[in-house]
């Protein structure tokens, strides 16, 4: 009998001393993980910004493809939510709480089922050389029931943190695989309306037009802008010969004008396109993919019997500007090279 009482004893000892281990837990628990993703900014931003864009990188909704996803009216932005049930995820929801664009985002995450709990999720992005560093972050209190299942399971950074990794993980593959999305289409003959414009020639190796075209540009729009000179469309580039014998291209990037505009800088001058026939090719995506646009186009332009006059004009105009769409995916580049 009294070895039952001493083995009593001792068990409410050692649960009298687990239930002071368990309370003297820390009230709060923060941890975070991070990322740098080779994509810009707002392209990341964007895809954590809309709650519909989630299942594509979220690590739980991966572990419970069944559960039952809501979508608030609002998805993206202050005011966005949505919630989930589901096996494996149990019950909760998710919503936007505030968020500085391109900056951070800050959201609160509700837990009904299997337990109770309420946490705060913070994004935070940041311009780095390599691209956009995501730091994922959670924030929230330890009640009592909590910390009992923190000194049985382990943290919540314990727990939580591989999730927080595989995420990330995703969210780079994700938006990678965003960015590389691009479509040509041969649209077939059409008519060039022609007009002035500015521009400035040069010739380089191919595999420096690139970086060349990239300071001739600004050169020509920077004149228009600093002389209140109206463009009277998308800036475009006039390839004038392509030597691949001789790894050789001569160019000019040109900007558009209402009328011919006398210049007082000999570095850019003013020159006047005669409306033409021409195949139209429109890429969107990346510029990288360019030359099986014009592969495409020289197809088409072959496959049809059409001929190609030798002093036609052959342009790439640069619909898009890469400063205010930041996804290359959504560039649109149109190719016309005249016919007869």
């Amino acid at each position: 009998m009294k070895v039952f009482k001493y083995i009593l004893f001792l068990l409410l000892i050692l649960f009298i001393g687990f239930a002071i281990y368990v309370a003297v837990q820390p009230n709060d628990y923060t941890f975070n993980r991070s990322k740098i993703i080779k994509a810009p900014v707002p392209v990341v931003y964007n895809v954590v910004n809309d709650f519909k864009e989630w299942p594509r990188f979220s690590p739980w909704i991966e572990q419970d493809k069944d559960a039952i996803l809501t979508f608030d009216e609002v998805t993206s932005g202050v005011g966005a939510g949505y919630s989930w049930e589901g096996e494996i995820l149990g019950i909760g929801n998710a919503k936007t709480i505030d968020v500085l664009n391109n900056k951070k985002i800050n959201q609160e995450i509700e837990f009904v089922k299997p337990f109770e709990s309420i946490s705060n999720i913070n994004w935070d992005f940041e311009h780095v050389e390599e691209g956009t560093k995501v730091t994922w972050s959670m924030t929230g209190k330890q009640d009592f029931m909590t910390k009992l299942y923190v000194a049985v399971a382990g943290s919540i950074e314990k727990n939580t943190g591989p999730d927080f990794e595989r995420g990330l993980f995703k969210l780079d593959s994700i938006v990678r695989a965003d960015m590389n999305k691009y479509s040509i289409n041969v649209e077939g003959i059409t008519q060039h309306g022609g007009g002035f414009y500015l521009y400035n020639t040069s010739s380089c190796k191919i595999e420096d037009l690139k970086q060349k075209m990239q300071v001739m540009m600004p050169q020509v729009g920077g004149y228009a802008m600093a002389n209140n000179i109206t463009m009277a469309g998308k800036p475009f580039v006039m390839y004038h010969k392509w030597d691949t014998e001789n790894n050789t291209v001569m160019f000019s990037c040109c900007i558009p004008t209402t009328f011919k505009i006398e210049t007082t800088n000999s570095n850019i001058l003013t020159g006047q396109l005669e409306p033409f026939k021409a195949v139209k090719t429109v890429l969107k995506g990346d510029y990288s993919n360019s030359q099986e646009a014009w592969s495409k186009a020289m197809s088409y332009i072959k496959e049809n019997s059409l001929v190609q006059p030798i002093t036609g004009p052959a342009l790439e105009v640069y619909v898009t500007d890469p400063m205010s769409t930041p996804n290359p995916a959504n560039w649109v580049t149109e190719i016309y090279l005249a016919v007869d």
